[in-house]
């Protein structure tokens, strides 16, 4: 009977695991229109596509959230080898996420400011299941749409680190629907009370 159930939960992860990969590599298709535009840092194409974006009108606002501290918007204009600056009152630094959860408060928040119902989300593909997960939770009002960004290297499966990636991100995002991060902050915020 051990077996079987052994069987069966090797199973349900395995298919987890592929739904998984299938999400991480899904083409994205943005709005023709939303509100506002957030991008968790982590990848300078992350910053070009939602500044690319922005100019292209997708929306009005944009939100980067988990800025370090001493960065400008120029230091990140820079980063993102921007061609022309966007106007400065279209985009907000977030500089208290430092985790997924974090930039999900943090998001949440600015969302609340500035009246926004409908916002693309910009992450890297095998990070959005996480990243959209924890946004939703945090803003359950709020549309959110998907926009993957894939490091070159992801598509390069012949190498391991692309799979340990692929299975801490998996392992994290399992974490996240059984609320472990929010478990561990309550946790966290009991024993240092």
């Amino acid at each position: 009977m051990l077996g079987f159930v052994f069987l069966l939960a090797l199973i349900a992860w395995c298919g987890g695991f592929l739904w998984f990969l299938l999400n991480t590599y899904s083409p994205s298709v943005p709005p023709p229109h939303a509100d506002g535009i957030v991008v968790l840092t982590g990848g300078e194409d992350r910053l070009a596509t939602a500044f690319e974006m922005l100019d292209e009108g997708r929306a009005d606002q944009l939100l980067i959230s988990g800025v370090p501290a001493a960065v400008t918007l120029r230091d990140v204009e820079r980063s993102a080898h921007l061609s022309r600056p966007p106007v400065d009152s279209h985009v907000t630094l977030g500089h208290r996420a430092q985790t997924t959860l974090g930039n999900a408060d943090e998001t949440a928040g600015w969302v609340a400011a500035h009246h926004i119902h409908s916002l693309i989300v910009v992450t890297a593909g095998y990070h959005m299941p996480r990243a959209l997960l924890e946004l939703s939770r945090a803003m359950p009002e709020v549309e959110l749409f998907p926009m993957r960004v894939q490091p070159a290297a992801i598509y390069d499966g012949s190498r391991p680190h692309v799979w340990r990636l692929l299975l801490a991100e998996y392992t994290k995002w399992l974490l996240a629907e059984a609320r472990f991060a929010r478990i561990a902050r309550l946790l966290q915020g009991a024993h240092q009370g």
